[in-house]
Parts: structure tokens; sequence; C-alpha cells
């Protein structure tokens, strides 16, 4: 343990030495501006830092019970388990990474990795790093060819197990083959997020979190809101307030500083959130600002949408429930907190995140007891969990036995029972 230990400090110092080459290569290979870069980047570090906690933390776990009986000890310890698949999405290729290798490398086990088609780059960079720390050949291993060969490494008999983040669909049919298998995961699947507007809410600073919360990382966050809640009279207000920030938002290359959004990842991708829109339009929703023939100089083939926001729309409508999962905010109006808190309940089958912005503290620690996800923010745009809490989704947005980040340590090791009787 003393060595993992060791080896973990070395991997966080590792990639503390090629934090701005990381950040550039993940600017460029996805998408996202220098500034998103740098915070996912500070992330992978976040975790790294986590895991060590974590295998420290191990000591505290072990328990030990001496002359349970006459001569008789008992105790329990944990192991680790073995081989683990690790399966990273294409929008955050290296955060995914890091939300459970280091974690694995704490509990003792080895990865398997199998990044996105979309971002190889990033893969490739990240795990060029980790190899920079020392770790035995055979540790950490990086296999690029998608899902067919997931299923093949998934039905080795040395797979123990697997760490999946992507989408639903995907998560589902792994979780099914693990059945079949024998296997656990922890399945990290899409999310269709609200934030919740209380007519008290402070909307100076406000509008900015709105902006981080629908459209960061061109809306390719399985934590950015899709669907925007404004209780009571102050719609317009909000809608304009929206509207004037969004229409001045800076589209272009990632690595200008200047920049607040970057393209979106693939033109297939592009292609899905503008069929998203054509369809909610056609279902009765209106348009606000219309982000689908955006031109960005210098860049005119590059896969830009710029903010779009649309209103008018029923949470009953099935794009009101289905990811958007690109730069897109719908305006719905609410009577009341009550109300919006059952439509995040009922309305959709998936539990990831929800936000709330108010003044009131009462009004705040009712939707946190009452609202059905996993992760929940106030007056926040994005409720995302540092390294050393979970993510902690609900209902088809996980399926498995141990959420990622610290709680995955759960899935990398097992526990086991000793009796002993000596004389």
């Amino acid at each position: 343990m003393r060595e993992r230990a060791r080896m973990l400090f070395d991997m966080r110092a590792v990639f503390e030495n090629n934090f701005d080459k990381l950040t550039r290569v993940l600017s460029q290979d996805h998408g996202r501006t220098i500034g998103e870069a740098i915070g996912s980047v500070r992330r992978v570090i976040e975790n790294i830092e986590s895991a060590c906690t974590a295998l420290y933390g191990l000591a505290k776990q072990n328990e030990h019970m001496d002359q349970l009986a006459n001569g008789i000890d008992q105790y329990l310890i944990w192991e680790p388990l073995g081989a683990f698949l690790i399966i990273t999405p294409g929008n955050i290729p290296i955060h995914a990474w890091s939300s459970f290798v280091p974690y694995a490398l704490a509990a003792g086990c080895t990865v398997v990795v199998s990044p996105s088609r979309q971002d190889p780059v990033a893969a490739e960079a990240i795990y060029k790093v980790a190899l920079e720390v020392g770790f035995p050949p055979g540790v950490i291993n990086l296999v690029h060819r998608g899902r067919q060969v997931n299923r093949e490494i998934l039905s080795h008999p040395n797979i123990k197990r697997v760490g999946f983040i992507g989408s639903n669909v995907a998560g589902k049919d792994l979780f099914e083959m693990c059945g079949k298998l024998g296997k656990t995961s922890s399945t990290n699947g899409n999310g269709k997020n609200h934030l919740i507007i209380m007519p008290d809410a402070d909307m100076e600073m406000g509008t900015e979190w709105l902006m981080r919360s629908c459209f960061g990382l061109a809306g390719q966050r399985c934590l950015d809101v899709d669907n925007m809640v404004i209780i009571g009279d102050g719609y317009e207000e909000v809608k304009t307030l929206f509207k004037e920030a969004s229409e001045k938002m800076k589209l272009g290359y990632g690595l200008d500083d200047t920049v607040e959004n970057g393209p979106m990842t693939t033109l297939a991708g592009k292609g899905k959130v503008i069929q998203w829109i054509d369809t909610s339009l056609s279902e009765g929703a209106k348009m606000v600002i219309d982000g689908r023939s955006v031109k960005v100089e210098d860049y005119p083939n590059g896969y830009f949408l710029g903010p779009t926001i649309i209103e008018d729309v029923n949470v009953d409508m099935p794009m009101a429930k289905e990811e958007a999962f690109g730069p897109v905010a719908a305006l719905i109006r609410g009577e009341n907190l009550e109300q919006a808190i059952d439509w995040i309940n009922t309305k959709t089958n998936v539990g990831h995140s929800a936000c709330i912005m108010t003044g009131n503290g009462k009004n705040a620690r009712r939707f946190i007891r009452e609202v059905n996800v996993g992760n929940v923010g106030v007056n926040v745009g994005v409720a995302q969990p540092y390294a050393f809490f979970p993510l902690g989704s609900r209902r088809e947005s996980f399926i498995g036995t141990a959420k990622s980040r610290m709680a995955s340590m759960r899935m990398f090791m097992d526990e086991k029972t000793i009796t002993a009787r000596w004389g």
C-alpha cells in the first residue's frame, strides 16, 4: 500500500507538470474553450488527490474483534478484485478517466481503458502522462476500438467489472451483458436536468449562472440544464436578461482565451441537436434565439451552434423529456415550487441533477429534500460535486453497485472476513 501511495502522489506531480499540455490537447481535440479545459484538468488532479486519501482511508475500513469468543479472533479486510474495463465518453474524455482510474490504482487493481472515438488524441495524451509515473507494465492499458471491442474485453474472465460513463442506451446494453456474465458495474448515463428560478432569485448573479448551466461545453455535459422553469411573475424579466447575455456570447477557437464557447465535438452531434430543436418547434415551441445558422469568422466549416433559447414549452412534450446535449435552453412557466418539484420527479425517468435559484432558505431546504435526483444545486448553475463526493445520479441515470469517484472504491474492492482460533 505504501508503494501505491507513493506512486499516486507522484502521479499528481506528473499531471501538474503536464498541466498546460493536457489543457491544450483537450481544447483542440474536444473543442471546448481553454478556460473549460483548465477546469477539466484541475478536476482530474483533484480526483488523483481524492484517490490518495481513499487509499489511506482503507486502514480505517478494516475491522478487528479480538477474543470474540474464547480463543477466537475475527476480522474483516478489503482486497482488490483485479482487472477492470473503464469506458469513457467523448464529452469528458479525461475527467471521466479520472473518475475511475486513480481509484482503481489506489485499490490495487489494473485497468483497460476504452475511450470514445470522438476525441482519441485527448485519451492518448492522458494515458501517456499517466505512464510517466512509472507504474509496472500492464497496470494501465489503453485500447482504441469502440463498442465491439468493449464487449470482447468485458467477456474475458479476468475482467471483473466495468466502470462506464456515457449514454443510457450503451449503458443498459453493458449492464445487461454484465448480468449475463455475472459481473457488476458502475453505469452512469444521461440526464435531463432542470433549473428552477424562484421570484426572489438574484438575477444579477443568476444570469451568469444560467449561461454556464445551459451553454457550458457547448451543452455537451451531463450536468448541463435543458429545462429552465421560471416561477411566478418574473418570466419576462428572466427571459430578457438571459436573451441579452446569450446574444453577446462569443464563439470561436478554444485556444483563443476571449472565446466563451467552442464548437460541437462532432458533426453528427451537431445534427442531433438541430433535430432536437426542429422537433421542439414542430411540437409547438417558439424560438427566442436561433443558433442553428450561426457563422463564426475564420471557421466556416466549424461545427458551431450558437446559444438557442425556445419558449412555450410544455413539460409533456417529448423533447421536454429528452436530453438535447447541445447549447439549448427551454423556458417553461411554472406556478409554484411544488409543481416544479413534481415535474422533475415525474415527467422524466432520469435523475441526474437539478438546481434552484432562490434567496429563501425554506424553499431551498424543501427542494433539497423532495427532488428525486442525485445531484442538487442551490444558487449554482451546475450541480458538480467535488472529487471527494460521488456523482450521485438516480433513477435511469445510474445503474450498478457503486457511483464514480470516491464511491467507486466499493466497486474495485471486496470484503473478506477471517475467523481464527488460537489455543
